[in-house]
């Protein structure tokens, strides 16, 4: 694992969080179709993350580049707007880590720092949602443990591309 530094983003950085949220999640505008693409990157660069209690966290290398990010959402929160109901739980959204700086265990970092705030705000559970192409995430979700809730599941786009729901029940 490459040396990180996690720590909450700066106000002044968000567009530039913004920007490297899109050029990580770039390589998925090539598998989905026109539709999908722009809700995905509407949502990568839209002011979600601006709500009252959200948390944006960054892993910086040691020479301040930004090599990845990820959003919590505090519980009772609408982080996926109409698409689902505001859960019990806080939910970790728009992981994103550059793809040169991929397989250092960046991702897997700012997971654990999702479930370590959780578990300091006296929660039980964390939440997420990935896209079903998202084949790396998803390994890397299981991996840690979260568990499938189809119940919570979306099709934000209506093109049967699903947006499939994750819970960690942390102990």
């Amino acid at each position: 694992m490459v040396d990180i530094n996690l720590r909450d983003a700066n106000p002044s950085e968000i567009p530039i969080i913004r920007k490297h949220r899109l050029k990580a999640y770039q390589e998925y505008s090539k598998v989905l179709n026109d539709s999908h693409w722009e809700v995905l990157s509407g949502t990568l660069s839209s002011e979600a993350d601006l709500e009252p209690g959200v948390d944006i966290m960054v892993a910086e290398s040691k020479d301040g580049e930004v090599l990845g990010s990820v959003v919590l959402f505090p519980a009772k929160s609408m982080a996926y707007g109409e698409w689902t109901d505001a859960l019990d739980y806080p939910e970790l959204r728009m992981l994103a880590v550059s793809p040169e700086a991929r397989g250092q265990g960046i991702a897997y970092k700012l997971v654990n720092e999702c479930i370590k705030r959780t578990k300091e705000r006296g929660f039980g559970q964390l939440g997420l949602h990935t896209g079903s192409f998202m084949k790396g995430a998803i390994k890397l979700y299981e991996r840690l443990g979260f568990e499938r809730i189809p119940e919570h599941d979306f099709e934000p786009a209506n093109d049967g591309i699903i947006v499939k729901a994750y819970v960690l029940n942390i102990k």
